[in-house]
C-alpha cells in the first residue's frame, strides 16, 4: 500500500473512533456520574518525515492484521474530572465532591462508579439501580429503615423507630481511588472495572453530600465542536486519498499511451 494511502486510511480510522466516543459522550450527557471518554492520537516521534510515513503505514497494517482500526495509534482515556451537583432531596442519593469512586459488588467482580443514586432491596441492602450491592468498609451495608443519614465522611446512620434516640451507625461507605483511569472498561449502568488495585480513601479525606447526585461532566457544546472538527478532518483525508488515486490513475493512462 502507498504511504500516502496508508496515512489517509490511518487518519480516517482514527476519526471514526473519535466519532464513536463523541456519540457515546453526547448520548450520556444527562446520565448522572458519567465520565466522558477522550480519544487522542499518540504523538509521532521527532524523526524525519519519511520515518513518520513508515510508522503510520506500519500501525495501519498492524491494525488491519489485528482486526481493529489502527491498533496502538489512538489513546482513549476517561476524563475523571467531577461534574456539577444536582439536588434531589432523596436520602439514598449521595454525590462525591472530591476524587474517588464508590465500590460495587457485581457477578463479574468488583466494579466502581460515581453514580450515587441508590435504593434498598428486599433484604434491606443498599444497592444500585441494577441491584448490585454498594460496598462499605466492612462489607455490604444493610438498613432497616429507608431514610438513613449519611454524613460528609461516608458514615451511614439510621434512627430507631419512633425517634428520640441518637442515630445508630450501621456502616461506612467505601470510597477508593486509582493512580489513573487509562485502563477503565465500561460495564454499563454507570459501572467501570479495572485490573488496578484500588487504594481506599481515608475517612477524613472522603467528601460526600447526601441528597445530591453528580451530573455528567460532558459539555454538549464541546462535544459538538469536536464532532465538526473530526468530520471535517475525515473529509479532508478522504479528498487526499481520492486525489492521490486519480493522480496514479492518470499516470498509468499516460504510461499506457507511451507504450
Amino acid at each position: 500500500m502507498s504511504d500516502v494511502l496508508a496515512i489517509s486510511l490511518n487518519s480516517m480510522q482514527q476519526d471514526m473512533a473519535r466519532l464513536e466516543r463523541i456519540s457515546m459522550n453526547m448520548a450520556n450527557a444527562t446520565t448522572p456520574g458519567y465520565k466522558r471518554d477522550v480519544a487522542s492520537s499518540l504523538p509521532v516521534g521527532a524523526g524525519a518525515f519519511s520515518d513518520a510515513l513508515r510508522e503510520a503505514r506500519a500501525s495501519t497494517l498492524a491494525g488491519r492484521a489485528a482486526g481493529s482500526p489502527a491498533a496502538g495509534t489512538l489513546l482513549v482515556q476517561t476524563d475523571a474530572r467531577p461534574g456539577s451537583l444536582k439536588s434531589t432531596g432523596q436520602s439514598l442519593d449521595v454525590a462525591l465532591t472530591a476524587a474517588g469512586f464508590f465500590e460495587v459488588s457485581t457477578d463479574a467482580g468488583l466494579a466502581y462508579t460515581r453514580q450515587g443514586s441508590w435504593q434498598l432491596d428486599a433484604r434491606g441492602r443498599l444497592v444500585t439501580a441494577q441491584g448490585h450491592p454498594v460496598m462499605g468498609v466492612g462489607g455490604e451495608i444493610v438498613l432497616t429503615r429507608p431514610n438513613p443519614v449519611i454524613d460528609a465522611s461516608g458514615q451511614v446512620f439510621e434512627s430507631k423507630p419512633g425517634g428520640g434516640a441518637e442515630p445508630t451507625p450501621v456502616g461506612q461507605l467505601k470510597v477508593v481511588r486509582f493512580e489513573n483511569t487509562d485502563d477503565f472498561q465500561r460495564m454499563g449502568g454507570g459501572l467501570m472495572r479495572t485490573e488496578q488495585q484500588p487504594a481506599q480513601v481515608a475517612e477524613a479525606d472522603v467528601q460526600l453530600r447526601q441528597g445530591f447526585v453528580e451530573n455528567s461532566n460532558v459539555s454538549s457544546m464541546q462535544e459538538m465542536a469536536q464532532l465538526i472538527q473530526s468530520m471535517r478532518h475525515f473529509e479532508s483525508m478522504q479528498r487526499v486519498a481520492l486525489g492521490y488515486d486519480e493522480m496514479i490513475g492518470g499516470a498509468v493512462r499516460k504510461l499506457g499511451e507511451l507504450s
